[in-house]
C-alpha cells in the first residue's frame, strides 16, 4: 500500500507541474498580447492625431 501511496504522490506532483508551467505560459502570452495592444492603440491615437492637425 505504500508503494502505491508513493506513485500516486508523484503523479500528483507531475500533474501538477505542468499546470503551473501552463498557466505561466497563458500569463506570459496575456502579457505579450497587452503589450502589443497597448502599441497598437498608441499607433492609432497618433495618427488619429496627425490626421486632424
Amino acid at each position: 500500500m505504500k508503494k502505491y501511496s508513493i506513485y500516486l504522490l508523484l503523479v500528483t506532483l507531475a500533474l501538477n507541474l505542468q499546470s503551473c508551467e501552463l498557466i505561466g505560459d497563458i500569463f506570459k502570452a496575456g502579457v505579450w498580447t497587452g503589450i502589443i495592444f497597448v502599441v497598437v492603440i498608441i499607433a492609432l491615437v497618433i495618427w488619429l492625431v496627425s490626421k486632424i492637425f
